[in-house]
């Protein structure tokens, strides 16, 4: 059994309420529940967090390696286009992980345009509303089964 950490930046707790053209309707929270039963069917866990701090995301990413995640999937939100901070933390702990984005951050305003995470991911999926997190936690757990974890 793996332990997966899914983790989410700046203004993710609006979801459903937020921008909804861009986002949809669907609440974190239940993306979440959703992603934690087929985590759970498929014989691994899945651990969560939200915060609009970068250095709460950082201290998470940090201690992964000691609280033996194998696997991110990670939606970093605003920070997607101005944190070198958690790039590098990603690239500290080595551990593989996927970026995931609810709106086509490609098709969005220039200054979205640019993730600081999507060269070093194991894969990027955007553009699918909360079916992206869905696409995301399916693809980690086909990478975990490649890794015999």
């Amino acid at each position: 059994m793996a332990k997966i950490l899914l983790l989410n930046g700046p203004n993710l707790n609006l979801l459903g309420s937020r921008e909804t053209d861009h986002y949809g309707t669907d609440s974190l929270s239940s993306i979440t529940e959703s992603l934690v039963m087929k985590a759970t069917k498929a014989g691994h866990s899945l651990i969560h967090l939200q915060s609009n701090a970068e250095h709460t995301l950082l201290e998470w990413i940090q201690a992964a390696p000691k609280e033996g995640t194998s696997f991110i999937i990670i939606n970093p939100g605003a920070f997607t286009h101005t944190s070198i901070a958690l790039r590098d933390a990603m690239i500290a702990v080595n551990i593989p992980f996927i970026e995931v984005h609810l709106s086509n951050i490609a098709a969005r305003e220039i200054f979205r345009q640019k993730s600081y995470f999507s060269d070093i991911a194991r894969g990027v999926i955007s553009g699918f509303g909360s079916f992206s997190y869905h696409v995301a936690m399916y693809a980690a757990i086909e990478e975990l089964s490649r890794l015999e974890i």
